[in-house]
Formats: C-alpha cells, structure tokens, sequence
C-alpha cells in the first residue's frame, strides 16, 4: 500500500503543474493515466461502478467548485478563479492507495482559499485522531468540529471508508458523529480519510450525468483525502 501511495502523491504532484485556465479536465485525466500506468500501477477509478451506475469513465475525478466528488473529466476547460479537486485512486501489486487535492485555478476568491485551507485542516484534524484504541468516530468529530468551528458544513452523504486490496472496504469513516461510537481502531488497519467540505449547507444531490455529486445550494466545495495506516503510535500517512 505504501508503494500504490507514492503513485497516488505523484500523480497529484504532476497534476498540479498543469492546472491552469483554459486546460481540460479531460487533458488532466490522461496525463494521469499515462503517469500511472508508466509507474506500473492500475487507475482504479477507471471501469468502477457502484449501485446500478455505469461504469466510471476516467482515471481522476475531477471536481470543479459546486462539484463535491465524482466529477467526470471531459472536454471543459477551467476556468480562472475556481477550484477543483483531483481524486486519484491506484492499484498496485494488488493494493490500492487514494488521495485527493484541491487545487485553485490562476487567482481565487479569499472565501475560497478559506474553505481550502479549513478542509485540509479538517483532514489533519482527523488523522491526528487516528491511533489504536479510538473509535472512527474520534476521527469524524475532530473533522467535524473544526469544520463547523468557522461556519462551513461537513457532507453527510458521502463518508471515507477502509482500503487496502479493494478500493471501498469496511469500516465508513464518516465526517461527522458522536464521541466513543463507530469501529474500534487497530493496528494493521489502513483507512480513506476524506472531509468533504462545503461553504454553504451540507445537502447534496447527484448530477443526471450519474456520478458528479453537487451542493444543492450551489456553493463551492472542497475535498482533501489521504490513506493511513493504523500504528503503535503515530498514524502513517501512505501517500503523503
């Protein structure tokens, strides 16, 4: 796992020195692909499907301001002052690490910026609860709390979740709970930690394309993810 998370933290690390306005998402999606597949890694993202949906067409999500997750690449270009979140998912010698970043595109709103820097904040918040003996719920209300601390909202739809030989494992690791409840952490355990953030309300729906989920209010979101494993002592980040 620690080898398919190095892929993951190159792939955005290469991502991010191509965004800019005027580049298609769809342009991203393939310089990912290639780097994975260079790297001998799987895009796992790529085929996926979950509850009925078509398979997903790309190798990145990528999520562009009221675009929570899931967003489809495609021929639309960014634009100057939004943000967009690149999901990337790899599989290597049969495991899988999965990261997120968001990433402004040229200059952005001070209320922007804000929301990404809570919710990277969030996910730290989070993973520093990640240790032997706690609950996921410790995790869910350290991201909770400090999202919430500033006056934005945590998306309650959508959870992280366990990895490892598969992309979605057990246990959810919501982003919001109550002190001492969830699944006991164990060393050995490797967890998708993902705040998913949003400037206005916690609502959401799912775009008629089937995958992109949405504010329902329209405002912009944000989305940081790291995979960790569970130690004797601090939490290792695998795609640091």
């Amino acid at each position: 796992m620690r080898e398919s998370g190095k892929v993951v933290s190159a792939v955005l690390r290469l991502i991010e020195r191509f965004i800019r306005p005027g580049v298609s998402t769809m342009e991203l999606d393939a310089i990912a692909e290639d780097f994975i597949l260079s790297q001998n890694g799987v895009p796992v993202f790529k085929g996926y499907s979950k509850g009925g949906r078509g398979r997903f067409p790309g190798s990145i999500c990528t999520s562009i301001d009221d675009v929570v997750v899931h967003g489809l690449p495609s021929p639309r270009r960014l634009k100057e002052g939004e943000i967009v979140s690149i999901d990337v998912g790899v599989m290597k010698n049969g495991y899988v690490g999965d990261g997120a970043w968001t990433f402004p595109v040229g200059l952005i709103s001070e209320e922007k910026h804000r929301l990404m820097k809570v919710t990277e904040e969030a996910l730290y918040k989070g993973i520093t609860q990640a240790r032997k003996d706690n609950s996921v719920n410790d995790i869910s209300i350290a991201v909770q709390e400090h999202v919430e601390s500033v006056g934005f909202s945590v998306v309650r739809d959508l959870v992280g979740h366990g990895v490892g030989r598969s992309l979605h494992e057990e246990p959810p690791v919501p982003n919001f709970g109550k002190t001492g409840t969830g699944a006991k952490l164990r060393v050995g355990m490797t967890l998708a930690i993902e705040p998913m953030v949003n400037s206005g309300i916690y609502k959401v729906y799912t775009d008629d394309d089937g995958w992109s989920v949405r504010t329902s209010d329209g405002y912009s979101s944000a989305h940081y993810e790291h995979t960790i494993a569970i130690t004797d002592g601090e939490p290792d980040i695998l795609t640091l």
